[in-house]
Formats: C-alpha cells, sequence, structure tokens
C-alpha cells in the first residue's frame, strides 16, 4: 500500500492526529481518544500504520497476559510529497479529500460531545472566504502560511497550551478564465 493509500482513509486520518504533538499512545488511549471506531478497527488500522513504518514502537509491557505496545508517530513518514501529490488521479485527490472531510466531521462531532465543549471560549472557527488570486499571490500567501504554522508545529505541550487542529483548505470555485 503506498503512503496516499495509508493516509487517506478516515480512521487512519484520526489516528495520525490523535498522535500529534510528539504523543505517545497505546491502543487502548487511542480507544478512549476515538471511542466512536470499534476497537477491531482500531486494532487492524494501527497494525497497517506500524507495519508501513509510520507507527514506531517505542515499547511493550504485560497487561493482564497480553503484551501492550507504545507507539509514537514518525511524522516524516506522514507527508504526502509534491511528487506524489502531483502523481494522484483526479479520483485520488476526490478520495482524499472525502476522507480528510469525513475525519474532520468525525472529529469536530466528538469535540461538540464532549461535556465541557464551548466553541465561542474555544475560538472555534469554520469560515470560508473566497478569494481573487493571480498563481503568484497564491503561491505567496501558501508560503506566508506554511512559514506560519512551521513556527508553530513543534510546539510542546505545555501550561495554558491547548492541541488545536487548523485544517486549510484550498481549491478554486469558479471555471479558469482565459
Amino acid at each position: 500500500m503506498d503512503i496516499v493509500d495509508l493516509l487517506l482513509h478516515p480512521v487512519r486520518i484520526r489516528i495520525v492526529r490523535a498522535f500529534a504533538g510528539g504523543r505517545t499512545l497505546t491502543t487502548a488511549d487511542l480507544g478512549q481518544r476515538l471511542p466512536d471506531v470499534p476497537k477491531t478497527t482500531l486494532y487492524r488500522h494501527v497494525g497497517i500504520l506500524a507495519a508501513a513504518g509510520l507507527l514506531e514502537v517505542i515499547g511493550e509491557q504485560r497487561v493482564h497476559g497480553a503484551v501492550e505496545r507504545s507507539y509514537q508517530l514518525n511524522r516524516a513518514g506522514t507527508r504526502i510529497s509534491p511528487q506524489q501529490a502531483a502523481a494522484m488521479t483526479i479520483d485520488d485527490h476526490r478520495h482524499g479529500f472525502t476522507a480528510a472531510v469525513a475525519a474532520l466531521l468525525a472529529d469536530f462531532n466528538a469535540y461538540l460531545d464532549q461535556p465541557n465543549a464551548d466553541p465561542t471560549t474555544d475560538m472555534v472557527g469554520y469560515i470560508q472566504v473566497p478569494l481573487w488570486l493571480s498563481t503568484q499571490e497564491l503561491e505567496s500567501m501558501a508560503e506566508q502560511i506554511r512559514a506560519m504554522l512551521m513556527s508553530k508545529m513543534d510546539n510542546e505541550p505545555g501550561e495554558r497550551r491547548r492541541l488545536y487542529l487548523l485544517s486549510p483548505i484550498v481549491f478554486p470555485i469558479d471555471h479558469e478564465q482565459t
């Protein structure tokens, strides 16, 4: 299975996201973070990600006669390269977008289902802004956003820090102008 197929699945997207921020988790921990995913499904997808090297076993311990593994995410392995993205077909992009939106919706519903969910205090946002941009303006904006995100990606958990999910989605909404 190639990296695109590995990553563009709604359950695997959510598993990868659960490891954000350098977390170390067991499959039981994942089950607590993703309670809507059946355990058998979760174990199957963790096994797929581990076999592909995207999850690395960093520890094992015996729990009630079974071996419980602790995993960390191999962040470098979870990126789809520009070359891989360029090789994707239109249907691959359709499938990937659908998987990403399905994972996003599941995560948002899980957030809202928490007893202490407070979208106003948590500054939840889901605005859409149509922008007229040239290719050069879009490239410049993407680079600015990338630089801003990269400056925060290695933040560690800390006092007064909370893990947020930012999901920029960009695509043209009109027919190409001639």
